[in-house]
């Protein structure tokens, strides 16, 4: 009997199988049942998340608008990571709409200087031009206060950025959001602070909670730029829990984050913000965790 009984489970598996594989559509692997006790099928879900996106809005803040990329002291966003149209870069946008679709299907709302506050009205902005994809890459400036007390509290930038969700959701709500992690910042004041120009420029008042008195290793110094870091790993960790509360939202998983900038990919005339080459190293990580089957 036993033998009987695995002969016709393989027999209704067989037929499901090639049922399922002929004129049979949206008939489910694996349910042998369903093709000979007459029940539907269970349809296979549509998946969420679209690894090519025909249309790209891109929200942020300076580095999302490629600030001292090309020359000093203003935004370049032709090297943008995310809708920049310099080859060399390779923004998301070139790789997933083309050079030919970049111009009408981009827009970069993104501004320098922008902190999380700001996110609600960028995305209202972004909702507005019906995109297929928004990213996100904001919360630097929120950190990068004149001394540590003024950084943004983490519940602010929280409700700020669930806010912000809302308002793309009302009127974008099948638009899909990459979520870019918070740069580390205590590793760019590591790599900047061995370049005498890096040490000039900062003296003028970049990113002070961080980059102020850049030689000093003593340990008020290193408390402060302590707190920095903490606090921007809780606003990574606020970005990461509230995308995944939305099923059309993939945080970065801490790539921008985890990124060690060097030289090269920093600007050489602020050593802080990404250069060409830190664009560039910024569009593929977004495109690979955009395309993630």
């Amino acid at each position: 009997m036993r033998g009987r009984r695995r002969f016709r489970t393989a027999v209704a598996a067989a037929t499901a199988a090639l049922l399922c594989g002929g004129a049979l559509s949206g008939c489910t692997p694996g349910d042998p049942e369903a093709a000979t006790s007459g029940r539907p099928a269970t349809p296979r879900p549509a998946p969420l998340w679209d690894v090519s996106p025909t249309s790209v809005a891109a929200v942020g803040d300076s580095v999302t608008r490629a600030f001292d990329a090309c020359s000093v002291l203003s935004d370049c966003p032709e090297v943008s990571w995310a809708t920049g149209t310099d080859t060399a870069v390779n923004s998301l946008a070139l790789r997933l709409l083309g050079p030919e679709k970049v111009a009408a299907r981009s827009w970069n709302l993104a501004r320098t200087g922008a902190r999380m506050a700001e996110l609600p009205e960028q995305m209202a902005g972004a909702a507005a031009e019906k995109p297929e994809l928004v990213t996100v890459m904001m919360g630097a400036n929120d950190a990068c206060r004149p001394t540590p007390d003024l950084m943004t509290p983490v519940a602010d930038f929280r409700a700020s950025f669930e806010t912000a969700l809302a308002r793309l959701r009302a009127g974008a709500p099948k638009a899909q959001v990459y979520v870019a992690s918070v740069p580390d910042l205590r590793h760019l004041w590591s790599t900047g602070r061995v370049s005498p120009m890096g040490l000039q420029v900062w003296k003028l008042g970049i990113c002070g909670a961080m980059l102020a008195d850049a030689e000093d290793l003593g340990p008020a110094a290193e408390r402060r730029r302590a707190a920095v870091r903490d606090r921007v790993v809780a606003y990574n960790e606020v970005l990461e829990e509230v995308c995944a509360k939305d099923a059309r939202c993939r945080y970065d998983g801490g790539a921008v984050f985890g990124f060690r900038f060097d030289g090269a990919q920093l600007s050489p005339w602020d050593w802080f913000h990404p250069s060409r080459d830190g664009q560039a190293r910024l569009a593929e990580l977004a495109y690979r965790r955009i395309t993630e089957e």
